[in-house]
Order: C-alpha cells, then structure tokens, then sequence
C-alpha cells in the first residue's frame, strides 16, 4: 500500500489534489481512499489530506502517520511545523518551492539521515500564470499533483489528465495545463 499525506492551507487545494490524485490512480486500477482534516478555521489554517492506494481493497480508516510521501504546498508552515515527521526512511518528499528559495537546513538534514527523494516545483508560481486562485493565494493543488504523478508515479501523466478533466469540468484546461507543467518542471533534487 502506498499512503500519502499532503499539507497545506486552507484555501489552497490540499482536499481536492488528494481527491485527484485519488481518482487518476482509480483509472490505474488500483484501490484508494481519500479524506481531509481540517477544523473550523479553514482559509489560510493549516489542513491535512490523506490518500492510500492499494491493489486490493483498503480496509484501514485512520489518519496516515508514517506515509510513504508527503506533498507540502506552504513552506512557510515549516517555520512554526515539521510537517516531514513520521516520513519513511527512503520516502519521498515532495515541495511547492519557490525559484531560489533554500530548503530549511533541519529538513536537508532530515532528508540526508533518511535517504529521502526531495523534489521540488514553484507550484505558486505556475499557478498564477495559469489563473489558477490569483498572485496572492494560488491554488497550487493540480500542479502539485502533477508534480506527485513524476516523482511517485502512482497513476500517469494521462490518467491525471482525465481526472483533473473530471473534477474540474467547468476550468479543465488551465487546470490540466498547470498540472503539466508541474510534472515537466518537477525537480528531483536529492535522490534516495
């Protein structure tokens, strides 16, 4: 079973790429399940996902502790959080990161110790240019899941396309665009 956790802010589409990275490895054939945490306060509050994939049914129902990914999309929460705890040794780590910006010191080091995949995409900023939330507050779920789908391929690039065009019918196309451009500019920077 692959598990999968994704942290954000609310607003910024963590529930709804769970859900689409849950609907492309479907079309895969594979089990999944998919849910959200939150509490009340949503906008700008941090928020959780989970999302486990199996070849046969998933029976367990509880949050996702020690997943097998983790997807962060505000690495601004990794100034008051460790978000990355409870990854497993040789997981993957997957960052909405800024052009330039330098990954905390603790979290490279953590990375080393534990033989992580790091991979990084300025989801943000990809985001905004394809009018997806504004400069401000982009919405960085389907191209952070384009981002997933290149470095755990957990479904293909064409069954994320499908269920982008499935969960977002009515902006389809800056969608699916965005996530390709999160799986071309997904950069794999340490290697397990």
């Amino acid at each position: 079973m692959t598990e999968i956790r994704i942290h954000g802010r609310g607003g910024q589409g963590a529930v709804l790429a769970s859900l689409v990275l849950a609907r492309a490895a479907a079309r895969r054939g594979s089990h999944v399940q998919s849910f959200p945490e939150f509490g009340v306060e949503r906008r700008g509050a941090p928020v959780c996902a989970y999302l486990r994939v199996n070849e046969s049914p998933i029976f367990d129902r509880s949050k996702i502790y020690f997943p097998d990914s983790l997807l962060i999309f505000d690495l601004s929460m990794l100034d008051t959080m460790r978000p990355w705890e409870g990854l497993k040794p040789q997981g993957l780590l997957c960052l909405n990161c800024p052009d330039g910006q330098r990954l905390p010191q603790a979290l490279v080091f953590e990375a080393q110790r534990l033989g992580w995949t790091l991979s990084t995409v300025d989801g943000s900023s990809i985001a905004a240019s394809h009018g997806i939330g504004n400069q401000s507050a982009p919405i960085v779920n389907t191209v952070m899941a384009g981002a997933l789908v290149k470095a755990a391929p957990i479904a293909d690039l064409d069954q994320l396309m499908e269920a982008v065009e499935e969960t977002f019918p009515d902006q389809a196309g800056k969608n699916q665009d965005a996530a390709r451009e999160g799986y071309a500019q997904c950069r794999i920077i340490q290697q397990r």
